[in-house]
Formats: C-alpha cells, sequence, structure tokens
C-alpha cells in the first residue's frame, strides 16, 4: 500500500493543544483533509480535537474549505485556531 506523507504545522493554541511545534503524518494513499484530521485527534486527544473542530487550514499555503480534498505526498497542512486581535 502506498503512503503519502504530509508536513502539519500548529500555530499558537494548536502547538499548545498537540505539544509540537509540527510533525510528520503518514496516511495511506488516497487520504483526505478530514482523514488527517481524524489521525491528529487519535494522536493528540481531546485537547487538539477542540481546537480542531474551530481552526482553519491551509494546503501549502491555499485555504482549505473542503475537508474531502485528498492529499498529495510532501503537501504541507498548517492548522490555524482562531486568533485573538485587535
Amino acid at each position: 500500500m502506498s503512503v503519502t506523507t504530509a508536513t502539519v504545522r500548529y500555530f499558537a493554541g494548536a502547538r499548545a493543544a498537540a505539544g509540537v511545534p509540527e510533525e510528520t503524518l503518514g496516511l495511506p494513499s488516497g487520504a483526505t483533509v478530514a482523514d488527517a484530521l481524524k489521525e491528529l485527534s487519535v494522536r493528540h486527544g481531546e485537547a487538539l480535537s477542540r481546537v480542531l473542530l474551530a481552526s482553519s487550514f491551509l494546503l501549502d499555503g491555499v485555504a482549505v474549505r473542503d475537508r474531502s480534498i485528498p492529499l498529495s505526498d510532501g503537501i504541507v497542512l498548517d492548522v490555524l485556531p482562531p486568533f485573538a486581535g485587535g
């Protein structure tokens, strides 16, 4: 079975919840953004799961609206939780 490798980068509260600034995720070929998020929730538990529910995502710098988008090998997935600002 072929594997898709993605680099996941966490920002702000997502970084705190995951406990790491980034990590590599290996998923079966054809895996989607939703599959990656499910794996990250399993890997890091409830704290990150809550953050993921409210987060926005970028794939190689492009905003993701459809979580059924398949991941390509070597892609970068950025996890952007809501930011407070002023």
